[in-house]
């Protein structure tokens, strides 16, 4: 593997370092020589190469990096999904400049009544409305009014759903994860090269004012070379988890009767991954998984859900607190975690280090709520305040929009941030921040934590989904300062 010059991100943007490299699979060795330890090794040694497995190109079909938008007027978003992501995130979309809400749906036809008359009550044209069975998105698909899809559905249709669009020469933005499936994450990948339509994963947090001011820093060497980084989705879900009313028919805890995976571990993978330069640089290889017993829920439920509740009928097999730990090409460590199931304030940890410094989020005093310590600014052991550091690299989006997105996007502003951001991307005609080579990246620890938890937690390999392409630098969260064209 050929090495990646150092280069200052300020001199690198716009630009990228052409480079050539061929994918590395991850290896298990076999331990002992002991039979049962052969065979297990040999079962890990197959998933390994099982998950590493890079499926051909078709002919004709080509990489996605760096494709930009074809440049919108008007960028015309129909939605699918109205639950309450869905319904509050469709409010978003209609008052960025430049956007219209042109269609929405959802299997209730109810709901797409309501969205509709929300938007109508706000001064905004009525869309089109489609709800009332499970293939009523196809119908909404078919329309030529849309050129960007919001999929706002549980994450067992996300998969299918992002497809129809692509292949409905939609672009598209699904909530996460993308998919659950490794199979599904490199069907959308050869789908998004095949229609030339792009898909991202909608992660807001990497639109949030730490992230990417910590992103920034990284990027303008403050921490010195990285070396690690911690991230997760720490939020005691269980109040939510057993309401009859917010997870539409129990959708989110039934996935915890079913599944032993890190469900949602991207909300602190991907800004982490971002500023690593995961995919413009480096990319994740290899991943091992651990997890605590499944005691969260039952324990809730015992003390707090009446014995007439259906839940009383399941049983959960998903860890209480899934760890991932993640390794890259360049010997970084990423450690992400998911736990919603116990007692805890919220975090998504969002922790970065190198070999001059460290960032750790929701841990500080200060208003921004992160704390740090860099070289040479600091010493004597004690932790500073990141409010100075923040304001020195917060990004040029929380400088033009923050107001708008205090006032307009829910989770602190970030998700009107991400569909700012998007909108304008497309009717500038440039690259997306995101693409789906991320997108599929930082959702396979979805299907991969499965894998090595079945494996007693021993490494499986992380696939390339850029077939090569991540070694090469280039630009993506941390992109240059660019207008939103005006609305004529």
């Amino acid at each position: 593997m050929p090495e990646i010059p150092a280069v200052s991100r300020r001199l690198l943007l716009g630009g990228t370092l052409a480079t050539g490299a061929s994918l590395a699979a991850g290896t298990v060795s076999a331990g002992s020589a002991t039979a049962a330890p052969l065979a297990a090794a040999s079962a890990a040694s197959a998933a390994t190469e099982a998950s590493a497995a890079t499926p051909a190109r078709r002919p004709g079909q080509k990489s996605m990096i760096n494709v930009p938008f074809e440049a919108y007027k008007t960028v015309r978003v129909g939605v699918i999904g109205l639950g309450n992501r869905g319904s509050g995130m469709t409010t978003g979309w209609s008052v960025v400049p430049g956007c219209v809400v042109t269609a929405v749906c959802d299997i209730r036809a109810d709901r797409a009544k309501r969205t509709a008359d929300q938007l109508v009550a706000k001064g905004k044209p009525r869309p089109a409305e489609f709800g009332g069975s499970a293939d009523s998105y196809a119908e909404m698909l078919k329309r030529d009014d849309i050129d960007l899809v919001y999929i706002a559905t549980p994450w067992e249709f996300h998969y299918e759903q992002g497809k129809a669009a692509l292949l409905a020469d939609k672009h598209v933005v699904v909530e996460l994860p993308i998919a659950t499936e490794l199979r599904e994450l490199w069907d959308l990948v050869d789908t998004s090269e095949r229609t030339r339509k792009n898909l991202m994963l909608a992660e807001n947090c990497n639109y949030g004012r730490n992230e990417l001011a910590m992103l920034k820093a990284s990027h303008e060497g403050l921490f010195g070379d990285i070396t690690n980084g911690h991230g997760g989705y720490l939020h005691d879900l269980r109040a939510l988890l057993f309401s009859n009313t917010y997870y539409t028919d129990s959708w989110r805890r039934l996935w915890h009767t079913r599944s032993t995976a890190s469900f949602y571990a991207m909300h602190g993978l991907a800004p982490i991954a971002a500023a690593m330069d995961i995919n413009r640089g480096d990319r994740m290889t290899t991943l091992k998984a651990t997890a605590t017993a499944p005691k969260g829920l039952a324990d809730y439920r015992e003390r707090f859900v009446p014995r007439s509740h259906p839940s009383w009928n399941e049983t959960y097999i998903n860890g209480d607190l899934v760890t991932c730990a993640i390794e890259t090409a360049k010997g970084r460590t990423i450690r992400a975690e998911h736990d919603v199931s116990s007692p805890r304030p919220y975090s998504r940890i969002n922790s970065i280090a190198g070999t001059r410094g460290i960032f750790e989020d929701y841990a500080g005093t200060s208003t921004t709520g992160g704390r740090i310590y860099v070289e040479p600014d600091h010493g004597g052991h004690a932790w500073r305040d990141f409010d100075t550091y923040r304001k020195e690299f917060d990004h040029w989006l929380w400088k033009k929009i923050g107001d708008d997105a205090a006032n307009n996007g829910g989770h602190g502003g970030m998700d009107y941030v991400l569909q700012w951001r998007t909108v304008q991307t497309m009717r500038a005609g440039l690259v997306p921040d995101i693409d789906v080579y991320d997108s599929a990246v930082w959702c396979a620890p979805v299907p991969l934590s499965v894998m090595s938890l079945a494996n007693k937690g021993r490494p499986v390999a992380i696939p390339d989904f850029t077939r090569g392409g991540w070694v090469n630098l280039r630009s993506g969260l941390d992109s240059r300062m660019t207008e939103m064209p005006p609305v004529s």
